[in-house]
């Protein structure tokens, strides 16, 4: 039952504490838009994402303005357009992309995610037509995200792929210089990648997913820490419990959420993704939850058993307020767009090997991290590799989406806007891994994956 208390509860978890609802996300199915004609196929998917889309963003500004909660975007993830462009004759998919980007303008999303490709054991050549085309896809939309998923616990690592990326990272980062590389934030590479997940640049429709699903991501870091505040002196078991209790609340809202938007747009209720996914705001950080708990910086020794404790007590609380508990869900460490990890690297407490030991325990990966514009093609394809091992050896969903900054090097800062934030230029490693990743082949899947 509702009580002043709850209602009191609530209403400060929102106006002080930065509670809201990150994304309604709606996945179509694009697989019967298929046609060996990709002028016929593009015609198919923009008039089936507008018929789909087209009360999406409405809906939410209603429920926003009903329910009080903020829903910060509404976006719309597709079939991987590699499986359904492969029967078409193109040479490249840049059209394709453009037909997306148009359709997210057209029915008002901010993101449209699933120019994606699947690759994690080899490729098609529809995967190969759309590996190439990401650099300039992302360079002529403003609204179209891409992935690629490079390795699987099942499958293991695809290392043409892992090399491959690096140099279409690089490539995206050099046609989009003018504005600080920003193509390349709109671009994840995966191991183990999810078919529900709701959140950008990593979102598409998977396809043993329904023709459309309402899928809901909600965040709230400000009334996680806020909760720990009050916990001075208290023991590591309180300060989980209390996290797995305030994950609750904010995964009910959620769930009310997603709900409604299932039934006023007549499409079915997927998945709630509980992830804390931060924003540059003061008072919106995971970082300062981690710091609340007892480190000094982000960064420190602790970090990572710090980062542990938060994202296994959020899934805890998460899984007993929503029977459909999806996605990502657990806590994401972006550097771009957390104001205290933006601290920590200025200050020097955070480090790029610190950020890849946390990426173990957390909820997705190397996330939004800017490095220096020189770095060699390989280079990254090693931090794609170490990062897509990590995921494939603990059976995660793990990802990189970083951002060589062409022109930029340690001690600048490159600033993409919006919620995607600014990042000081962080270092890598200056010795190569060249030979390594030229090797090519593939990292066979781990003894423990063989479970049938």
């Amino acid at each position: 039952m509702l009580n002043i208390n709850s209602i009191t509860e609530t209403i400060t978890m929102i106006q002080k504490e930065k509670l809201d609802i990150r994304t309604i996300t709606m996945g179509i199915s694009l697989l019967d838009c298929q046609d060996t004609d990709g002028n016929k196929s593009r015609q198919k998917i923009y008039e089936k994402i507008n018929k789909y889309g087209e009360n999406l963003v409405k809906v939410g500004e209603e429920l926003e303005q009903e329910f009080g909660i903020p829903i910060i975007n509404k976006r719309i993830a597709v079939t991987p357009i590699s499986l359904v462009a492969g029967s078409s004759m193109d040479e490249d998919y840049i059209e394709y992309g453009k037909v997306l980007d148009r359709a997210a303008q057209e029915v008002g999303v901010n993101f449209i995610g699933g120019f994606s490709a699947l690759v994690h054991k080899g490729y098609t050549k529809g995967d190969e037509i759309l590996i190439k085309s990401i650099p300039h896809v992302l360079k002529e939309t403003e609204r179209v995200c891409a992935s690629v998923n490079v390795g699987s616990t099942k499958a293991g690592i695809n290392m043409k792929a892992v090399k491959e990326m690096g140099e279409i990272i690089k490539k995206t980062a050099i046609l989009t210089q003018n504005r600080d590389s920003i193509g390349c934030a709109k671009l994840v590479v995966f191991a183990n990648s999810v078919e529900d997940n709701p959140f950008m640049a990593g979102a598409y429709h998977g396809v043993g997913e329904p023709e459309a699903v309402i899928n809901v991501g909600v965040s709230g870091p400000g009334v996680v820490k806020s909760a720990i505040e009050k916990l001075k002196g208290n023991s590591i078991d309180m300060v989980a419990e209390t996290i797995k209790r305030t994950a609750f609340k904010i995964t009910r809202a959620g769930q009310l959420i997603g709900n409604e938007a299932s039934k006023r747009l007549g499409i079915p209720f997927g998945i709630l993704d509980l992830s804390l996914a931060p924003t540059p705001d003061i008072g919106d950080s995971v970082a300062r939850i981690l710091e609340e708990i007892g480190l000094e910086s982000c960064g420190a020794h602790g970090t990572t058993a710090a980062l542990a404790l938060l994202n296994d007590a959020v899934k805890k609380g998460g899984i007993m307020a929503s029977s459909h508990v999806g996605g990502l869900s657990g806590a994401f460490i972006p550097v771009s767009e957390d104001e205290g990890m933006i601290e920590a690297v200025k200050i020097g407490s955070l480090t790029f090997d610190k950020l890849e030991a946390m990426t173990s325990v957390c909820s997705v990966g190397l996330d939004m991290i800017a490095i220096p514009g020189d770095t060699p093609a390989t280079t990254i394809s090693g931090i794609i590799a170490d990062e897509a091992a990590i995921g494939v050896i603990n059976n995660k969903t793990t990802a990189v989406r970083i951002i060589p900054v062409i022109g930029k090097d340690i001690g600048d800062k490159a600033i993409f806007g919006g919620l995607l934030g600014y990042a000081p230029i962080m270092g890598v490693n200056k010795f190569s891994c060249k030979d390594f990743i030229n090797r090519l082949g593939r990292i066979p899947a781990p003894v423990h994956s063989f479970k049938n």
